[in-house]
């Protein structure tokens, strides 16, 4: 994780300068911007790994900036994290259905913003190395975000793609529905447990009857992902 760029955007020099220091001192490089329009700048030129994104901003707002990234497609795999002294339940689902992966409200400790922002680059982060993952015919491409079936492009949504991803970075282990969703939907996320199960089951209807059978129910536990019958 260390050497990893962090984009700061807070109109507020003195929060700007604590959460810099706080970062520096984990090992992270630091950029800066002030309002939207400089942040927009910064991460086109730079790609930063993480956005750290003010809700409140002169000019357009934090909301409007992370919705505007997460549908381009070039800024779109931008982890966001939201920073905001709006603590509201609407406000916070808000933030998240444009896309950002956390929310942190203020004030906040700087040992609480490093630790959700390590878990953030560990759930979005690329699997080792990006190499590809397979297993018989099936093949997850983490570069091309490609899954193939037997040479053939396999058909799935986006959170399939992730819940397959996890699976195969972690094979042979039972997970419960609550780890699956802080694993892969992140654990700051409005989701109820039963929606991992509709999602299982697009995922095997994407795998086809070749494959399906690699994603095993466990009962009483969850799921689990293994070769073994």
């Amino acid at each position: 994780m260390v050497g990893r760029s962090i984009l700061i955007v807070d109109d507020e020099a003195p929060i700007r300068e604590m959460i810099a220091v706080a970062l520096e001192m984990a090992g992270y490089d630091c950029l800066e911007a002030e309002n939207s329009q400089q942040a927009h700048a910064i991460i086109v030129d730079r790609k930063p790994d993480l956005i750290l994104l003010d809700w409140m901003l002169p000019g357009t707002s934090g909301i409007e900036l992370a919705r505007r990234l997460k549908r381009d497609e070039l800024t779109g795999g931008i982890p966001i994290i939201m920073l905001t002294a709006k603590g509201e339940e609407d406000n916070k689902i808000q933030g998240l259905e444009v896309g950002a992966d956390d929310y942190i409200t203020k004030p906040f400790s700087p040992r609480e913003l490093v630790a959700r922002l390590k878990a953030v680059l560990r759930r979005t982060g690329p699997t080792d190395g990006e190499t590809p993952i397979e297993v018989g015919g099936l093949l997850l491409d983490p570069i091309s975000h490609r899954v193939t079936i037997d040479g053939k492009p396999a058909e799935m949504g986006p959170t399939e793609y992730r819940l397959l991803q996890f699976f195969m970075t972690h094979q042979e282990r039972a997970y419960t529905r609550g780890q699956l969703l802080d694993q892969v939907w992140g654990g700051n996320v409005y989701v109820e447990e039963r929606t991992v199960d509709v999602h299982i089951r697009r995922l095997r209807k994407a795998l086809g009857d070749a494959y399906e059978h690699l994603v095993q129910t466990v009962r009483g536990t969850g799921y689990r992902f293994s070769t073994k019958a």
